[in-house]
C-alpha cells in the first residue's frame, strides 16, 4: 500500500500542513473580499449601469475563492 489515497496521488497531507499558514493569509484576504463584495453588490443595485463596480465585484469573488486556490496549488507542488 502506498502513501497516497489513489493512483493519481491527490492526497498529500504534508503539502496540506505546510500550506496552512498560506491558507490562513488567503482566508484573511477572502474576508476582505466578502466586505468588498457586499459593498460592490449594494452599489450595483443602486446604479446598475456602472461597469467599474461590476469589475470590483468580480475581483471580490476572486478574493473569496483564494483559500481554495492556494491550498490546491500548494498541495500540487508537494510530491507524495
Amino acid at each position: 500500500m502506498s502513501c497516497c489515497c489513489g493512483d493519481d496521488c491527490q492526497c498529500r497531507p504534508l503539502g496540506f500542513l505546510l500550506g496552512l499558514p498560506f491558507a490562513f493569509v488567503s482566508l484573511l484576504l477572502s474576508l476582505i473580499g466578502v466586505v468588498i463584495w457586499i459593498v460592490g453588490l449594494a452599489l450595483t443595485c443602486i446604479c446598475p449601469c456602472c461597469l467599474c463596480v461590476t469589475v470590483i465585484v468580480e475581483f471580490a469573488i476572486w478574493l473569496i475563492k483564494t483559500p481554495f486556490m492556494v491550498m490546491e496549488w500548494f498541495t500540487s507542488k508537494i510530491p507524495c
